[in-house]
């Protein structure tokens, strides 16, 4: 039986013996990427218990990591890796590459294997969730999911691996997706083939999910403010579940404070400071945080889930931008009865088709 299978039902064990005590339910960023599996998410909804500990352990993030006392970053969560290649189902090809050397940030290209030579096709350029701690590029889940956006939007992606706190702390995220952007732009001779012979520039969008959907917010800023005139031109941001927080607990936070206690956790392990979840990078509607007027694309698509901790603050975001003074196009979707990245890791339901779908169509749209 693999570890993954024996910790989810010791885990389902554990939660039958709390919900008892109040109606939760469970969601763990440990499943299989099967039709066969059920809908998880990484958001676990019950009393962090104490179970599952050793002696070597310093802290526990759970369910992604545990710190050891020698230092050593122990992930249970977010370690598999596919390989690239063609996939036999969706028709799309994909391979590695290493985009900057000096610090090893690398990314997973995709394209569709019918695209002809001289061809140009939207880019993706996809930015991966995993609250900044866990998973890659490679992760199967993603794997799974990037095949399936590329094959629907007919797109080359470019996937991108950017490192992980906490070996290298907040904004280390931000600065390597934000390389990789300006590769995407800049990067000359030093580009791959896939990028300079199949890209239509005009048609560059920032996608991502939960962490990856905050980083893609922050990147937009960056653009606007980076240059009067920029070179590096973004027509539209796909915001999946997007990972925005803050202190004061708003809408359904206010009565799960278990999950709210669980989110706060999380971000102060990878960005600690004593600004907590009010700091601009996590709560965009501080006073004095970058305004949304200065995104620097033409339109925005919000992603939530109806059962999602992060739900609020994505719908939030949508309001906000619709009374900012930003002139783009901007849409919310939200996808009622599942959590947090149901589209991840269950990448063949009926709502997740429907999800990659709607990413595809904005994708294409003019």
């Amino acid at each position: 039986m693999s570890s993954h299978k024996i910790l989810h039902n010791l885990l389902s064990l554990l939660f039958k013996s709390y919900s008892k005590v109040q109606s939760l339910s469970l969601s763990l960023l440990l499943p299989s990427c099967s039709s066969s599996s059920p809908s998880f998410s990484p958001y676990f909804s019950f009393v962090q218990m104490a179970a599952i500990t050793s002696p070597e352990v310093l802290l526990e993030v759970f369910p992604y990591l545990r710190v050891l006392k020698d230092g050593t970053i122990d992930r249970v969560a977010g370690t598999q890796v596919a390989p690239p290649g063609l996939d036999p189902e969706t028709g799309v090809l994909s391979k590695d590459i290493v985009i900057l050397p000096q610090t090893g940030v690398s990314a997973r290209l995709y394209r569709p294997n019918t695209a002809k030579p001289g061809t140009k096709l939207p880019l993706v350029v996809y930015l991966h969730g995993g609250a900044f701690c866990i998973s890659s590029a490679a992760d199967p889940c993603y794997h799974t999911s990037l095949n399936n956006l590329v094959a629907e939007a007919n797109a080359i992606a470019v996937s991108v691996n950017y490192r992980l706190a906490p070996e290298y702390p907040l904004p280390t995220a931000y600065e390597d997706c934000w390389a990789a952007l300006n590769w995407v732009f800049n990067g000359g001779e030093d580009r791959d083939s896939w990028v300079k012979d199949h890209v239509d520039f005009g048609r560059v969008f920032l996608v991502g999910d939960s962490a990856g959907a905050n980083i893609a917010h922050h990147l937009a800023l960056r653009i606007k403010d980076s240059d009067p005139d920029p070179k590096l031109k973004i027509a539209g941001i796909g915001m999946v579940n997007p990972y925005f927080w803050g202190k004061k607990p708003i809408g359904g936070e206010v009565g799960d404070l278990v999950r709210k206690s669980m989110v706060d956790t999380w971000w102060n392990f990878v960005c600690p400071s004593e600004k907590g979840g009010d700091d601009p990078l996590i709560n965009p509607f501080l006073d004095g945080a970058p305004g949304l007027e200065g995104l620097a694309c033409g339109k925005v698509l919000v992603m939530v889930a109806e059962k999602d901790i992060l739900r609020d603050r994505g719908r939030l975001y949508y309001e906000e931008l619709v009374k900012s003074k930003w002139g783009g196009r901007k849409e919310l979707i939200e996808t009622r009865g599942e959590d947090h990245d149901f589209h991840i890791f269950n990448p063949n339901c009926d709502k997740a088709k429907i999800l990659i779908r709607d990413l595809g169509k904005f994708v294409n749209q003019d």
